[in-house]
């Protein structure tokens, strides 16, 4: 029993290691731990919080100050620290990218897997599902669903995942109905395993690398969309976040003047996408060996 729990645990891990040994996969993961590190200690590095508001020396509100020693990025129209802002909003971002990516995954693996195993019916009704979710378009109905059940994070996270996890579903379908007619399935299926054990312990590890490639491709997606509805006005206003950063940026007319105001959040929203990209780069080599030779 020990020595097949490590061959599954083997298995499991063997597509996290091609992410070492790719520059670019390093580099995102350096990025990507870079920003979880701020999330995470986002009380000490910006501990007044992100609606503090400052005044100056002589008592005047600290409106629209450039970057000083004071305010390293300097504050808003409202008299808010941006930096503060940043990093508090990484919170949010990461936050809602990777929980919205981990459940599309989820739901979109197990609905790719039970398609393409069973066939039949079962893979008409799913499948007719996804085409479904294929048809209605993404952002306007976030920004529906958003506005009719009030802004908020966990609103903004069911809004992503109720479908995005289409693509990978019909991904994995189409593994699964390859990998069901190799010979180890048979094998399993002619020593009496079940057909859940046959999914998750003989062909879910085969899959495994594709479900993470979607997966980190989606926190990527996720950050966007988020980012996307806070600055259309969607999101919480009592959250501090990136999109919502650029939404205020905007209504106060200072896009263009007050440019320490849209730099920081635009940049990070820039950077962990990207840093997502460069992972899922890296497990792309690993499901395609033929990219690594280009």
């Amino acid at each position: 029993m020990h020595f097949r729990y490590r061959y599954y645990l083997e298995r499991i891990y063997k597509p996290i290691k091609p992410i070492f040994g790719d520059w670019m996969g390093k580099m995102g993961i350096c990025i990507i731990t870079f920003f979880l590190v701020i999330a995470i200690c986002a009380p000490i590095i910006a501990p007044q919080g992100p609606f503090k508001m400052y005044r100056t020396d002589d008592g005047k509100m600290a409106k629209l100050k450039p970057p000083s020693s004071e305010h390293w990025f300097g504050t808003t129209r409202s008299t808010m620290d941006v930096l503060s802002q940043t990093v508090w909003g990484a919170r949010v971002a990461l936050l809602v990218g990777i929980i919205s990516a981990f459940c599309c995954t989820f739901i979109g693996t197990n609905v790719g897997i039970i398609s393409g195993y069973y066939g039949g019916r079962i893979d008409d009704v799913l499948m007719r599902i996804t085409d479904i979710a294929y048809g209605i378009p993404f952002l306007p109905l976030c920004m529906l669903l958003v506005a009719f059940l009030e802004p908020s994070i966990w609103n903004t996270l069911f809004s992503i995942v109720i479908l995005f996890w289409r693509t990978t579903a019909r991904v994995i379908r189409s593994q699964v109905l390859s990998l069901k007619e190799r010979p180890f399935v048979w094998s399993a299926k002619a020593s009496g395993a079940s057909d859940f054990r046959i999914m998750y312990l003989h062909i879910a590890p085969n899959v495994l690398p594709l479900s993470l490639l979607y997966m980190a491709l989606a926190v990527g997606w996720g950050v966007m969309v988020e980012a996307s509805l806070s600055f259309l006005g969607f999101g919480d206003p009592l959250t501090m976040s990136w999109g919502l950063m650029l939404n205020n940026a905007f209504h106060a007319a200072a896009m263009r003047t007050a440019w320490w105001w849209i730099v920081p959040p635009g940049v990070s929203i820039a950077l962990v996408v990207v840093s997502f990209f460069l992972v899922g780069r890296a497990y792309e080599e690993y499901v395609n060996p033929r990219l690594r030779n280009m």
